[in-house]
């Protein structure tokens, strides 16, 4: 019996980013492509913020993504019209 080879192409690939340290790895090239355009897209982001910002997204980041379903329920929120002529 011979053991089975891999098709040839990605097994993995390691991303280590330059500025920040942070480390990902990817299992094809479609997934290391996505995790390296998202990194980047959030150092730009947190480029343009300035401290106070920095710690209040940091903040709701951690409540929204600690609860999915509250995520969920603020977009809900956000995408209906106001009732009664009322603010968000």
């Amino acid at each position: 019996m011979t053991a089975k080879t891999s098709a040839c192409g990605w097994d993995q690939a390691a991303f280590r980013c330059g500025r920040c340290g942070a480390e990902h790895t990817a299992t094809t090239e479609a997934d290391y492509l996505k995790v390296v355009g998202a990194h980047g897209d959030a150092h730009a982001v947190w480029d343009r913020l300035n401290p106070i910002e920095r710690d209040g997204i940091a903040s709701v980041l951690r409540t929204i993504l600690s609860a999915p379903d509250l995520a969920v329920e603020l977009l809900a929120l956000a995408d209906r019209p106001p009732a009664g002529g009322e603010d968000r």
